[in-house]
């Protein structure tokens, strides 16, 4: 990579550090392309020619890797979630700044649908039954309450608890949800 491209990335992602903290502080409303230009050190103009638009810098700053890949057996993908209790419940700017946003800004809710849609695609595949999409939905939001309960309203009862303790209550709850004999 050439001296000028790795001085480009290095500055683009100077700009989505400084989106997703004022993204995740403020929420896409109330945050502005000065206001993170302005975290950034680089002039406005240079945001928008990064990104164009305030909505496609957002789109960028709230993009979140997926979860691995894989078909794990039922006790072992509700291992893997409760694995991710730490992630959920520390959660990067960029997941802060959607979870902020998504109730009220279309592109927010827009973005959290597909990412959430990715994680109950992947989860439903490790289910059997005619319903593993709705039991893999039901699973997805009881972790993303634990981690809104948490992250966002920062309710004393979870704050306090270690993650430990968080798995040990939610593993049976959602190993119920991976059986084929739910009722």
């Amino acid at each position: 990579m050439g001296e000028r491209a790795e001085r480009r990335r290095r500055t683009e992602a100077r700009i989505l550090d400084a989106a997703r903290a004022l993204f995740g502080e403020v929420g896409y409303e109330r945050a502005t392309i000065r206001g993170v230009a302005k975290a950034a050190e680089v002039d406005p103009a240079l945001v928008m020619q990064y990104f164009g638009s305030k909505q496609e810098l957002f789109r960028h700053a709230v993009r979140v890797v997926p979860m691995a890949e894989g078909e794990p057996d039922p006790q072992e993908l509700v291992e893997r979630l409760l694995g991710t209790l730490d992630v959920k419940m520390e959660l990067p700017q960029s997941s802060l700044a959607m979870l902020r946003s998504m109730l009220t800004h279309p592109e927010a809710a827009a973005s959290a649908r597909e990412v959430l849609g990715q994680q109950i695609d992947r989860l439903a595949g490790s289910i059997t039954g005619d319903d593993a999409r709705l039991r893999a939905a039901l699973m997805t939001m009881v972790l993303l309450g634990v981690t809104v309960g948490h992250q966002l309203l920062e309710l004393d009862e979870l704050r306090g608890v270690p993650q430990d303790e968080v798995a040990r209550l939610l593993r049976p709850a959602l190993r119920a949800l991976t059986g084929p004999d739910v009722s």
